[in-house]
């Protein structure tokens, strides 16, 4: 039992730390490359802070922002436009939900994929920046003006409202008649400005940086976590090897006792053999004696009484029950061997910890195999 827990052992802690290396050898391969690509980034583009990334409760409370601006302006567009609307309030909704998804989402959409343009240390790539936050400005100016024309419009008209506000958009853009409708500009503009600036703070302001970074640290937890894993891993071997361990030495114990055990009933049944024997004895000569003493009165004359008759006792032949003791420990031998397998199994724990260190130590290994090249 001590051998083939041994031999297990060492055989699973060889192949799981050979598969282990193996697997932990490519991740660490893709974070070092994940690093390289890092810091090539952020010296190619003069960056030294660290990148800015969406985290926890900032990130759900910018999400949160977004609906939350989305609802109100709706709310609050359905409500100037249901006057006129042939659906009333709910039609009114569907209009200002249309307008409303146009104002926030084209603001986030620019403010996330181009407005960022701005950052870059390129000036080619600056001006494309700012010529699409200029048009950014201008259509959000546009879309929020043609609301409020739509909002005049539809008070009057059931049919062809879109027509008339397109040509009052070209004819006289800023010929708003009713302060609700200049009312309704300026909150819609305000709303797609605030969804404008919430949509800058997603992501990291320099172009490419968030997702260089994003990269560095999926490949960086992808690794730590397998080699968590891989830890684990060996430990539960060597826990179990332990178990294991414990469980043969609480049987060496047992084996002991039930050892002792045996030879106490041995010499138990033993004495009780060589009572009985007595007990026969005892039981004949008292027999004889009945019938002796039964003859005696019997006989006329008292001189015809075997001497005998008084003179011996049956003596019963004594069997004495041959012990072969070839092969069998005594109780001290078995002690000391028990002894050497507990001092041996001892050993083999304090082994097994050594090796599952060293199995432990050819992970970190790949660390110096591949350094962090990560400058900041």
């Amino acid at each position: 039992m001590i051998n083939i827990a041994n031999s297990s052992s060492v055989s699973n802690f060889r192949a799981a730390v050979s598969g282990g290396v193996d697997d932990l050898h490519g991740l660490r391969k893709a974070l070092n490359d994940a690093e390289t690509e890092h810091a090539w980034f952020k010296d190619k583009h003069k960056l030294i802070r660290a990148a800015r990334m969406p985290h926890g409760g900032a990130h759900i409370f910018r999400v949160s922002l977004l609906v939350f601006l989305f609802m109100v302006e709706t709310g609050m567009n359905a409500i100037f436009l249901a006057t006129g609307n042939e659906q009333g309030y709910f039609g009114g909704i569907l209009v200002a939900a249309a307008f409303s998804f146009a104002n926030i989402g084209i603001a986030l959409l620019v403010s996330i994929f181009c407005a960022r343009l701005v950052t870059h240390r390129s000036w080619f790539v600056k001006s494309i920046g700012a010529l699409f936050i200029a048009g950014y400005a201008a259509l959000a100016v546009t879309i929020n003006l043609g609301l409020a024309h739509y909002r005049e419009v539809s008070e009057s008209l059931a049919e062809g409202a879109g027509t008339i506000v397109m040509d009052r958009l070209w004819e006289n853009t800023a010929g708003l008649e009713d302060v609700n409708s200049w009312l309704l500009f300026i909150v819609g503009l305000l709303f797609g400005i605030f969804a404008f600036i919430d949509g800058w703070f997603v992501l990291d302001p320099y172009p490419g940086y968030a997702g260089v970074e994003k990269r560095r640290n999926a490949a960086r937890e992808n690794y730590r976590d397998s080699k968590a894993e891989l830890v684990e891993k060996l430990q539960e071997v060597r826990d179990e090897h332990n178990e294991t361990v414990k469980d043969i030495i609480k049987g060496l114990g047992a084996r002991q006792r039930e050892h002792r055990a045996i030879v106490e009933s041995r010499a138990k049944l033993l004495a009780l053999f060589a009572q009985h024997q007595e007990q026969l004895e005892r039981a004949c000569n008292k027999l004889i004696s009945i019938y002796r003493e039964a003859n005696v009165e019997a006989r006329e004359d008292p001189a015809t009484v075997p001497k005998y008759f008084t003179s011996q006792r049956y003596v019963l032949p004594r069997i004495k029950p041959k012990i072969t003791s070839d092969g069998e420990w005594g109780d001290k031998e078995l002690s000391d061997s028990i002894r050497k397998a507990q001092e041996q199994l001892n050993e083999q724990v304090r082994l097994i910890g050594e090796e599952c260190g060293k199995s432990i130590a050819a992970y970190e290994e790949l660390d110096r195999l591949h350094p962090d090249k990560t400058h900041g």
